[in-house]
């Protein structure tokens, strides 16, 4: 890992040609943007009339966490079921009086498309989300739907191609939000947005290139997470939907394999790793942890937490939360799992997750940059994706 590099902006801007750096740093800016967009197409208008029967999500890849959020925001008590689907078959049951949501930032994922194509035809309700002048768009057009077009973001003077789904999340995300607020299902106005689009300001401005490694805190993670294999988890629900995302990135963004859960459903999957092959500790007591040491990649167990508990605010429930949490990192820390913790600031569950997810963000980018990897583009998937 080159260490040096990430103390030099001008290094990680060369290192980085697509540039995913930027691109994520207008994450804020998306989320204002989107607003204007989605008044602009009339997302409100899908509140009048009849409450939709159900709502039914399409998205894949870096979309997914859309339906993700939704699922999250609307909860378990939501006037309206929220359904998820990647790709075909339609379940029968959608119909006119169903409301299909369909993501994709090119407009031309072939699961999202199919999907909203076939709701069209049974007269369901249609909102689409992604390329102006795009075959969703035309779908969309068809079935006399609304269609919020969006825009990769890039660096002006540079490829777009570092600006995908991955970096372009809160664009294809406000438009669903605001489409669910107008339907009841959420508590996410405007001002939400507003607040939300000023935490992504300074978890950008926290995580500049310029801003030195050791005060960085998306620099101080990413050499913390070098050569290990992650397990990342959160502590609840929220923080459960941004440790899927940041596997995610990792993975995706800086090649580094990585599993992920949340607490209290995965809590014996991820202990029972702690004695597995990669805890790194050698079984001898007297063993030089230095020398004796495997050299292969160890765990590394990246959690990540809710805000601490308030005895004024929170109930019984949150404190056993946290107190699982905590036992989970002293079971790691007494083997020797190397343990690193990204806290939520507290606010709106919106807000927490956009400050963890934007934070593991950053961080797998510069990891990517310092192992000499391209965050923007993987041969790899180039050639999978000129196989199909």
């Amino acid at each position: 890992m080159d260490t040096e590099l990430l103390d030099d902006a001008e290094a990680i801007g060369s290192a980085d040609p697509t540039g995913v750096l930027r691109a994520l740093a207008t994450a804020g800016a998306q989320v204002r943007e989107a607003i204007v967009r989605g008044h602009e197409a009339g997302v409100a208008s899908i509140g009048d009339g009849d409450r939709p029967r159900s709502v039914l999500v399409a998205s894949l890849g870096g979309s997914a966490m859309v339906a993700d959020v939704l699922a999250l925001l609307a909860g378990a008590g939501a006037p309206i079921p929220v359904t998820v689907r990647r790709g075909l078959p339609l379940p029968g049951w959608v119909g006119p009086l169903d409301l299909v949501v369909a993501v994709s930032l090119s407009g031309r994922a072939g699961g999202p498309l199919a999907l909203a194509a076939e709701a069209g035809r049974r007269g369901a309700r249609l909102l689409t989300v992604g390329a102006p002048d795009s075959p969703l768009a035309d779908v969309c057009a068809r079935a006399r739907g609304v269609h919020v077009p969006v825009k990769r973001p890039h660096e002006p003077g540079r490829s777009a191609a570092g600006a995908s789904s991955r970096t372009s999340f809160w664009s294809l995300l406000v438009p669903v939000l605001q489409a669910a607020y107008a339907l009841g299902m959420v508590d996410v106005d405007d001002a939400l947005l507003a607040r939300v689009a000023d935490r992504l300001d300074d978890e950008a401005e926290a995580a500049r290139p310029a801003s030195e490694s050791f005060v960085n805190p998306a620099k101080v993670l990413a050499v913390q997470l070098a050569g290990s294999v992650p397990v990342v988890l959160g502590d609840g629900l929220v923080t459960g939907v941004a440790a899927r995302r940041a596997a995610a990135m990792l993975a995706r963004t800086a090649r580094t394999p990585a599993v992920f859960g949340s607490l209290p459903d995965d809590a014996s999957e991820v202990v029972a790793t702690f004695d597995g092959p990669f805890t790194g500790r050698p079984d001898d007591v007297f063993a030089d942890p230095f020398l004796d040491a495997p050299t292969g990649p160890s765990l590394r167990l990246l959690m990540l937490r809710e805000p601490p508990p308030d005895p004024a605010r929170d109930g019984q429930d949150v404190f056993e939360a946290a107190e699982l949490a905590d036992r989970v990192r002293g079971l790691a820390e007494d083997v020797g799992v190397a343990v690193s913790e990204v806290a939520a600031d507290p606010g709106h569950p919106l807000e927490r997750l956009s400050g963890l997810v934007a934070r593991t963000d950053f961080a797998s980018v510069y990891l990517a940059l310092a192992l000499g990897l391209d965050p923007g583009l993987s041969p790899h998937v180039a050639d999978l994706r000129d196989a199909r």
